[in-house]
C-alpha cells in the first residue's frame, strides 16, 4: 500500500490515478495512525514553499514525515514535495524538512527563457531503483516550476536537467527520493517511474 500525504497541497487525485493504473493501491495519510498499513509514502506538492510548510506543520505533517523516514521505508517527494525535503527555500525565505541538506533557489535565466520552466524535458538519470535501464537514457518528463534544488552533497543528485543551466531534477538519500517533475503528467515514463516505486523493496 502506498500512502499519499494529504495536507491540502498537491495533485492527490492524479497521483492516485497513476498508481492504480500501474497496479498499485493507495490510502490517504492524515496522521500517524494512517501509516500502520503503509509500506511507501508520497509527499505531493504544488504552489508556494512557505505556504506548503505552514500547512504541513499545522497538521503535524512534518513530524509524521520525519518519523516515517526514521523507519527506513521508501518516500517519494514530487515537485514542491521534493523541494520541501531540503533545508530552506528562497520562496518565502522558509525552512524545509531538512531531510536532504541544501537549499531551493529561484531560476535566474536569460530573458529568452521563460520562468516558470514549463513543459517536457529530459532527465539525465543515474541508474537507480526508480528508473529502468531504457528510461535512464531515453525519457521525457513534464515540469512546471520556478525554483530548483541545490543539494549540498552531490552524492544526493539522482538526475539533472538542462534549462539554461543544468539543475538537479531528482534526488536520493537512502530510501528517500525526490523528483522535480510530475510523473503523473509524464505519460509512459511517469508510469514506469511510479510502477518502479510501487514495486520497490
Amino acid at each position: 500500500m502506498i500512502g499519499i500525504l494529504d495536507y491540502g497541497v498537491g495533485n492527490i487525485r492524479s497521483i492516485d490515478n497513476i498508481i492504480r493504473k500501474v497496479g498499485g493501491s493507495t490510502i490517504l495519510v492524515k496522521d500517524l495512525a494512517d501509516l500502520k498499513n503503509v509500506q511507501k509514502l508520497i509527499l505531493p506538492g504544488v504552489g508556494h514553499f512557505a505556504s506548503a510548510m505552514k500547512e504541513l506543520k499545522s497538521r503535524n505533517g512534518d513530524g509524521l514525515i520525519r518519523e516515517y523516514v526514521k523507519e527506513g521505508k521508501p518516500l517519494l517527494g514530487i515537485c514542491l514535495g521534493m523541494q520541501l525535503l531540503f533545508d530552506r527555500s528562497e520562496e518565502g525565505d522558509a525552512e524545509g524538512l531538512g531531510i536532504i541538506s541544501g537549499e531551493v533557489k529561484k531560476f535566474n535565466l536569460p530573458p529568452k527563457l521563460k520562468v516558470p520552466h514549463v513543459g517536457f524535458n529530459r532527465v539525465n538519470f543515474k541508474s537507480s531503483k526508480l528508473m529502468d535501464e531504457e528510461s535512464v537514457s531515453n525519457n521525457k518528463f513534464y515540469f512546471t516550476h520556478s525554483y530548483f534544488c541545490v543539494p549540498t552533497d552531490a552524492q544526493n543528485i539522482l538526475g539533472t536537467t538542462n534549462y539554461g543551466i543544468e539543475f538537479t531534477s531528482a534526488v536520493q538519500t537512502g530510501n528517500v527520493y525526490g523528483v522535480q517533475f510530475h510523473p503523473e503528467k509524464s505519460h509512459v515514463f511517469g508510469m514506469k517511474l511510479m510502477k518502479a516505486f510501487w514495486e520497490m523493496k
